[in-house]
């Protein structure tokens, strides 16, 4: 006889109320953001100091200019573009904005444009993370190997011909930092702290509980790592999903539930509201969401079958029509993603590892083929009412195995009109 878990929540009646609790919590704080964000609109000018984030030339009319993405000493995160002929990266910036009403509230909490005046320009002084970033450029000849890299380790912006390439192979979920990486990383580090711990243990204290005592430090170092890249969302999303899961496991309590994932997804956004209109939020969060739902109907199933074929398999036809609802390149390479992210397991720590001997540049010849596969691709988005109706399948098939098959049968219809 199997003992089943205690569920996060004993009834289905505290759950909605958690629920209520959380989005009454969640709209109060918007409401006060909103209040911020009508005192910011309304001023005829306002001085910040930013970081660039990332620079990128443009040319419209005859005219060559800058688009600079900043993030201000406030939190807030814009675009604005200047026409100075001078590199712009790696630069904090005194600058006076000029609001305007046709800034929406959505877009002040996420990203927006705003007219600006530079007033004062200066060079970011050099700390440990930009060291680090020097050092990777220093392994590599190539400067989108450099970029791939730095993004990868670092969570940097990619540059724009290097993204467009790894967006149409299919992998940006590999190069953008999230569960994926920090599920990699915790793998790492916990084993090889218990190959150190446990020898220790057998001899000194028994008593002791490696998962508790091992843990702290390898959610201690991934924290101190997801602060250090500065924490972008979905990076964000899955360390606190790591961390409360590590509670729950040691609580003795059903981890792979939808209720847990909702309880998440409802902190995040509590803590976070900038969160709501993150678009790797909630892709982070769907993607997890489709990996409990493979899990909830493949439980009689081999785990190592369910590793290697069924998550990257399903992950990767499951989430087709919700990528394409919003992004439409389509190329046929695209169908390498569930083999690229399989080797990428093997590939992120190794090169890690190479970067930290000084022999990054060690697999440069094969990832220069591997960007250079493809060339063109068709744009094809899934209208948005689609999008919408699979969604609404999506969350039947929690209830219903028959949706669930007619769910992976629709993705896999889908799939074959996109590359067939």
């Amino acid at each position: 006889m199997v003992i089943e878990k205690p569920q996060l929540f004993s009834e289905r009646r505290e759950f909605l109320l958690f629920i209520f609790l959380m989005l009454s919590l969640i709209l109060a704080r918007l409401f006060f953001s909103y209040h911020t964000y009508q005192a910011f609109i309304t001023k005829p000018f306002y001085y910040t100091t930013a970081k660039v984030l990332n620079a990128y030339p443009k040319r419209k009319n005859g005219k060559t200019y800058t688009v600079l993405k900043l993030q201000s000493e406030e939190g807030l995160t814009f675009f604005t573009t200047s026409y100075r002929d001078k590199n712009m990266r790696n630069k904090v910036l005194r600058l006076q904005l000029y609001p305007s009403d046709r800034i929406t509230f959505w877009e002040y909490l996420g990203y927006f444009y705003i007219k600006s005046r530079i007033k004062q320009s200066e060079e970011i002084p050099e700390n440990t993370k930009g060291m680090l970033l020097k050092g990777v450029v220093s392994q590599h000849s190539d400067s989108a190997l450099s970029s791939f890299y730095q993004g990868i380790f670092f969570a940097t912006p990619l540059l724009p011909e290097l993204r467009e390439k790894i967006a149409a192979l299919g992998v940006s979920h590999l190069v953008a930092l999230s569960g994926f990486h920090l599920g990699i990383l915790w793998s790492v580090v916990y084993g090889v702290l218990l190959l150190l711990y446990r020898p220790l243990q057998q001899r000194y204290f028994p008593y002791r509980y490696s998962l508790l005592d091992i843990g702290v430090v390898t959610l201690l170092l991934l924290g101190f790592y997801v602060w250090f890249v500065g924490a972008p969302p979905s990076l964000l999303r899955s360390y606190v999903m790591m961390l409360v899961g590590w509670v729950v496991i040691l609580l003795g309590i059903e981890l792979l539930s939808f209720t847990f994932l909702t309880t998440v997804a409802l902190v995040l956004l509590l803590l976070f509201p900038v969160l709501i209109v993150s678009l790797s939020f909630w892709l982070s969060v769907m993607g997890v969401f489709y990996i409990f739902l493979l899990l909830r109907y493949a439980k009689e199933v081999n785990g190592w079958i369910i590793s290697l074929l069924f998550i990257p398999l399903g992950i990767f036809l499951l989430m087709l029509p919700i990528v394409h609802g919003i992004f439409g390149m389509t190329t046929a390479y695209q169908l390498l993603s569930p083999l690229l992210s399989l080797l990428f397991i093997l590939f992120y720590p190794l090169v890690i590892l190479l970067h930290l001997l000084g022999m990054g540049g060690l697999l440069d010849g094969g990832l220069v083929w591997l960007f250079s596969l493809p060339s063109e691709g068709a744009e094809k988005l899934l209208p948005i009412w689609a999008t919408l109706l699979y969604m609404g399948l999506s969350l039947w098939a929690i209830w219903s195995r028959k949706a669930f098959w007619l769910l992976l049968a629709v993705a896999m219809g889908y799939g074959g009109y996109l590359f067939l």
